[in-house]
């Protein structure tokens, strides 16, 4: 038996929200699925209103390890991930020092085992340093025991169009993907939030949605010339919508991921100065909100990826213009989703497992993750209670950052249980113990 799995009966759980069934969970697996099943020495879980789902899978988490643990470690990074539901995460390059080697990914690989609550797969720099000037060792950490197979330069963009293909080029080789975010420099220098009526009434610099638009329209071209993989971080724009709905309707192979916050607030919000509301993208108007909305519902955007930046609190308490961009997301995610996408019609549970978990899974590269709940497949797996209702309270979150948008805000649904390779990290709502691999607990 692997790992400090073992035996548990889930009763009556609904299956992505529809027909009620037992899962029997054993050795990392689920052993059978059905109706009135029964095992001996089983621990049984009453899932009676609950849903069962996929364990999420995050394509966009901020670590910080190494190097900025005043902010987030992995263990700290990975027990939130447990509790809002998440089973893998890919913990981005903008570490220091930058995960730009094979050594930096493998560290963050085995922290994330070390820790044992979620898989953490590494992202590699696109270039070194995040500086934009030369390719990283990208081979090398596809090669590397973390097995690297999405990487970003995220927080900076790669605006150096040969650079740009080149990374594209190189990828194609090993099936691995680039992500990028869009945002043309020269177009933001200085920008402190959306440019719009909001930035003039209050004086502060826009960041127009051009700016994000204009590197989607460059790289679908260059990923198109190239024939690779590319995925653009956190599309923000109605425009970004339509221009990778066009890439798509010409068999572009181009996938998008979409924030919570970016489907809920608004740069409206920016009027009460507060820098928790600072975040790159900016929160953009309520006709973006409702672009992206519609762009998740019919798969022109393909994921829900969280951008969880914590800080620390010295970073985010201060004036606007010297705060940090960014804002947490683990522990809020599942419900803001349920929110804006299931309680508004847009979206099933079913919907919702695509885009938190198999989408994801398959931008990833990850063969265990967010595979379907039957027989034979990994128990990486999730009871949600829908009817839940709760108020988000950073302080009693496990994320060392404070900086969530939600504060103080009612939300829908609550993770009752995760089970990451057939062992529950969280139980009762409540984190349980972490997953151990069989090669650590023998060495122990």
């Amino acid at each position: 038996m692997a790992g400090n799995t073992g035996t548990y009966l889930i009763r009556g759980a609904s299956i992505l929200g529809g027909a009620q069934k037992d899962l029997l969970i054993r050795d990392g697996l689920i052993a059978e699925t059905g109706t009135g099943l029964s095992a001996e020495g089983a621990t049984v879980i009453d899932a009676a209103g609950l849903v069962a789902l996929p364990g999420m899978v995050d394509v966009h988490t901020h670590l910080r390890e190494p190097g900025r643990e005043d902010a987030e470690t992995v263990e700290t990074g990975t027990r939130a991930a447990a509790l809002g539901g998440y089973t893998a995460v890919h913990a981005m390059a903008n570490s220091t020092p930058v995960a730009d080697t094979a050594g930096v990914v493998e560290q963050v690989y085995s922290l994330g085992q070390k820790a044992g609550w979620v898989d953490v797969r590494p992202v590699g720099a696109v270039t070194v340093g995040l500086a934009g000037e030369q390719l990283a060792e990208l081979g090398a950490m596809a090669d590397s025991r973390a097995r690297v197979r999405m990487f970003s330069d995220d927080g900076i963009c790669v605006h150096d169009p040969v650079l740009m293909r080149r990374a594209l080029e190189y990828v194609k080789a090993f099936d691995g993907v680039v992500a990028q975010h869009a945002q043309e420099p020269r177009l933001t220098a200085g920008a402190q939030m959306n440019e719009g009526e909001v930035s003039a009434v209050l004086g502060l610099a826009g960041w127009p949605a051009v700016a994000e638009e204009s590197i989607i329209a460059r790289d679908v071209l260059l990923a198109q010339h190239v024939g690779s993989r590319l995925h653009v971080c956190h599309v923000s724009t109605a425009g970004s919508v339509e221009i990778i709905r066009w890439a798509k309707e010409r068999g572009i192979n181009v996938t998008a991921e979409v924030t919570p916050h970016h489907l809920l607030l608004t740069d409206d919000l920016v009027r009460s100065y507060d820098p928790v509301y600072k975040v790159n993208p900016p929160l953009r108007t309520d006709a973006d909100v409702q672009a992206l909305r519609a762009g998740l519902a019919d798969g022109t955007i393909d994921v829900v990826g969280t951008d969880h930046a914590p800080h620390p609190s010295e970073h985010k308490e201060c004036e606007w213009a010297q705060a940090a961009m960014g804002m947490t997301g683990l522990e809020t995610a599942l419900s803001v989703v349920q929110h804006t996408m299931i309680e508004t019609g847009l979206m099933t549970w079913a919907d919702f497992a695509r885009v938190t978990s198999a989408a994801a899974a398959k931008i990833g590269r990850l063969e265990d993750q967010g595979r379907p709940l039957e027989a034979g497949e990994p128990a990486n797996v999730i009871l949600v209670d829908p009817a839940a209702r709760w108020t988000v309270e950073p302080s009693l979150m496990a994320t060392m950052g404070r900086n969530s948008p939600f504060k103080g805000m009612e939300l829908p649904g609550k993770v009752v249980a995760t089970f990451f390779k057939g062992h529950p990290t969280v139980l009762g709502g409540a984190l349980n113990t972490p997953y151990r691999h069989a090669a650590s607990i023998g060495a122990a």
